[in-house]
């Protein structure tokens, strides 16, 4: 195993394992984390037959994290969170919405990532319209499970949904994930193809 995958697993682990200590709620801790334990099951599943660039790889560890630190002290009450909010004197912990950017900016590299190697599309315009779309569903449907969850959960639905208040949170939501999904193709793409390029001609050399 190389030192790269070591590393990785390492960081992974030890920010589960710290998370999942005494964290504020339980079932939030559990429902929060779950997406990053579906998504290192499926790394590990296709780790040989589809292994990623390391650019889609680090992003997914920076979304696990930011998943997991949300998950100990449910999103609305991060310290860091609670730092800007004093330090912008703003009315709520905005810690959630760096989550919500994420889940466009991070799974819009992976589905790009996906459709290039597989080939699904003669055109890139075409790709991006559709990996950004695909993204912007993926956080309305997101949205759609938090509040399946939240009837279902009782007392755990506020720290769940993190609204902390805010009526348009659901829509602040997904314009962020579209945000992010959007400014992650703009910065992202030269960087990504490189890559790409490179784990291309590695497999050919071999």
């Amino acid at each position: 195993m190389s030192v790269w995958r070591i590393s990785w697993l390492a960081v992974f682990f030890i920010v589960l394992i710290w998370s999942g200590i005494n964290p504020k709620d339980f079932t939030t801790w559990v429902l929060e984390v779950m997406p990053a334990l579906i998504a290192i099951a499926v790394l590990f599943y296709t780790r040989n037959n589809f292994p990623l660039t390391t650019l889609t790889y680090s992003l997914i560890l920076i979304h696990c994290v930011i998943l997991m630190v949300g998950g100990h002290y449910t999103y609305a009450e991060v310290p860091i969170g609670d730092m800007f909010r004093e330090m912008f004197d703003s009315s709520r912990n905005n810690y959630d919405k760096l989550g919500h950017f994420a889940q466009g900016f991070v799974p819009v590299i992976v589905a790009r990532e996906v459709a290039i190697r597989l080939s699904v599309f003669k055109s890139r315009a075409w790709m991006n319209f559709f990996i950004v779309s695909m993204c912007l569903g993926i956080s309305a449907f997101y949205e759609l499970i938090e509040w399946w969850v939240a009837l279902m959960s009782g007392e755990a639905a506020d720290a769940f949904l993190g609204t902390q208040g805010y009526i348009w949170d659901t829509q602040s939501d997904m314009g962020l994930a579209l945000a992010g999904a959007i400014i992650a193709i703009v910065a992202l793409s030269s960087v990504h193809d490189k890559q790409l390029k490179k784990m291309s001609a590695d497999e050919y050399a071999r």
